[in-house]
């Protein structure tokens, strides 16, 4: 069946769509009416975002700051000793059956034995063997010169041929005195002290014959010299501790900047250190101590900056233009030592020096000056100005000396033979007065004649023997000493005097002989 639906009437209340209808002008209208509002909202929000981005949110979470404090604590100074050298196994001596007597002989220039067998001496360092001779290194045994036994300091380790009896009946009983009176006069620092030393005698006998106080040093130095010089160093033999105490106080006195050993007291210090700064030499040539070298290089390296531009030495440093041979043979030494351990040296003040020898030298009498050509020897007014000047030769013996250990050979340097000839006019006396007792002028001539050899070394020798045995002390708490009446025993009184006429005693085997057999 079919529903008729036309007859249904359907009203609306909603609008007609076509009043519904909304213009692009209508809406233009509305959004300009709404505009400023816009406007105010967008700044707002601009406004309200920047005063969040300016706030510090970081602050807000971030935890209180924390203090920490720390304190520095000082770390302990650390000391620094010196390390102790070794020391060789002690090796016992074997005592000698018989004790060997010497017989007065005429002993030849060199002393050789007739089946020249290897001769070892008791005392020294037994391990020092060395052939060589003091400059050249090969051939020493082939040729047979003097230098053979001990290498470059001679025959006072031993060797092949008895240097150390050279010297005749009692000179080796001499020498052991002189060393025993140094060691019972050693203080226990190690130095030898210059006008005290009689603090070691008995109360009832006390030696005589003290020095000036500013001498300690070099006393020292020439007391360590006469040890070594008869072979004890710092590593072996009979008197090993007394010469390691004695290296060890003199190191103690050099000033660590400038390498001076002792201080600047007077005119005197200049010597005093030269004979120190040989003393350290030697003994690092024979201990090869780091400790020992430092000392060494530092002192020579004064004696370097001590000298005149192209000149040489005298009492000031820095230099001030004056030179005189006294100071200057000390010197010379001090470096031939230095360059023989193989430190580092000015090898130029050896030319210097031997111009300086030149210019002093009066070629005319073979005298060298010791401030101008042909001057004297130094003296002090009214000190020891009343020991004649003209009894010795004191200078021409220290440039003898040096010229043959700077390199010259008599047989192409006359004026060497003229400073021996005059020498020979003024050999050693003991006087008891003492007015030609200058033991210093003995020590220089006795090496330096030495060297020379053939006629002047028998003359100067038996002289010099006779004056050195013949005046040593044979009583009391001065046995084995030598009483210091000469022009410098003021200065550095018996210990000085002891030191010195020992190490004439040692010229028989001390060193090599430099030009070989003359």
């Amino acid at each position: 069946m079919t529903e008729d639906f036309s007859n249904i009437h359907i009203e609306s209340s909603l609008p007609k769509s076509w009043e519904e209808e909304v213009t692009f002008n209508d809406i233009l209208y509305d959004w300009m009416g709404r505009a400023p509002w816009l406007a105010i909202s967008a700044v707002a929000h601009v406004m309200i975002f920047l005063l969040l981005a300016v706030i510090p949110w970081n602050l807000l979470n971030q935890e209180p700051p924390k203090e920490v404090q720390a304190t520095l604590e000082q770390p302990p100074e650390e000391v620094f000793e010196d390390p102790e050298e070794e020391e060789p196994e002690e090796i016992e001596e074997e005592e000698p059956l018989e004790e060997p007597v010497l017989k007065d002989a005429e002993v030849s220039d060199h002393n050789e034995t007739d089946d020249n067998q290897e001769f070892e001496s008791s005392e020294g360092d037994p391990d020092f063997l060395s052939d060589s001779p003091f400059d050249d290194k090969a051939f020493n045994d082939v040729i047979g010169i003097g230098g053979g036994a001990g290498g470059k300091f001679g025959g006072r380790f031993g060797g092949k041929r008895n240097l150390r009896a050279a010297g005749g009946s009692g000179t080796e009983q001499a020498l052991k005195d002189g060393l025993e009176w140094l060691k019972a006069h050693q203080d226990e620092d190690g130095k030898w002290d210059c006008d005290e030393f009689s603090k070691h005698d008995p109360a009832g006998d006390q030696c005589d014959g003290p020095g000036q106080p500013e001498h300690d040093v070099g006393v020292t130095g020439l007391a360590l010299l006469a040890f070594m010089g008869d072979g004890h160093t710092t590593r072996s033999g009979l008197y090993k501790e007394t010469v390691t105490k004695g290296v060890k106080w003199l190191r103690e006195q050099q000033d660590f900047e400038s390498g001076l050993i002792g201080e600047k007291i007077g005119h005197s210090y200049m010597y005093n250190h030269g004979i120190a700064s040989l003393a350290m030499c030697e003994a690092y040539y024979f201990s090869k101590s780091p400790l020992i070298r430092t000392t060494a290089q530092k002192a020579i390296g004064f004696v370097t900056r001590a000298r005149n531009p192209y000149g040489v030495w005298r009492y000031e440093s820095p230099p001030v233009g004056d030179n005189d041979t006294s100071v200057t043979g000390w010197m010379v030494f001090a470096l031939k030592s230095a360059e023989e351990a193989g430190l580092t040296i000015d090898s130029a003040a050896f030319q210097d020096a031997v111009s300086w020898l030149d210019e002093v030298t009066d070629r005319s009498t073979g005298r060298v000056g010791y401030d101008s050509p042909g001057s004297q020897s130094s003296r002090i007014t009214g000190v020891n100005d009343d020991y004649p000047r003209d009894k010795t030769e004191t200078m021409t013996a220290v440039g003898l000396l040096c010229r043959f250990f700077l390199g010259q050979d008599p047989a192409s340097e006359d004026i060497m033979e003229k400073h021996a000839d005059l020498m020979l006019k003024a050999l050693p006396e003991w006087d008891p007065d003492g007015l030609t007792n200058d033991v210093y002028y003995w020590y220089y001539g006795s090496y330096a004649m030495y060297q020379m050899g053939g006629k002047h070394w028998n003359a100067w020798n038996k002289a010099m023997k006779k004056a050195v045995l013949d005046s040593q002390r044979k009583d009391g708490a001065a046995k084995g000493s030598w009483d210091p009446i000469g022009p410098w025993g003021f200065s550095g009184g018996r210990v000085y005097s002891t030191a010195t006429l020992v190490l004439c005693l040692e010229v028989y085997f001390r060193y090599a002989k430099v030009l070989g057999a003359r």
